[in-house]
């Protein structure tokens, strides 16, 4: 199991376990972390699961791919660090990873 540490928009943090394989999101609501909302499931076709990163874990997540480039386009308050949690895939190396969530989705 990986940490993946999330704060939320007001600074309350929780840290829970994400399953290998399983992605940044699945873990988010397998949890029940707030301002995830996941409206498509998990398909890259909204920006309801929009994160931000936290810049010491930037290299290890990587860029977004074209397509999560495009679904960002419609995210609240894009930030170069942001990312959709839908298409962070959970590894060994992301262990500890830290995301912050937008005070609001798309």
């Amino acid at each position: 199991m990986v940490q993946i540490t999330f704060i939320d928009s007001k600074g309350v943090t929780r840290t829970v376990e994400g399953e290998v394989g399983s992605t940044v999101m699945e873990t988010a609501i397998k949890h029940g972390v707030p301002e995830i909302e996941a409206e498509c499931g998990g398909a890259c076709a909204c920006s309801t699961c929009h994160v931000y990163v936290d810049e010491a874990w930037r290299e290890k997540v990587g860029e977004p791919a074209p397509m999560e480039e495009d679904m960002l386009d419609f995210a609240f308050e894009i930030r170069p660090n942001s990312r959709l949690a839908c298409q962070i895939k959970v590894r060994e190396e992301l262990d500890g990873l830290t995301v912050r969530t937008p005070e609001r989705q798309a």
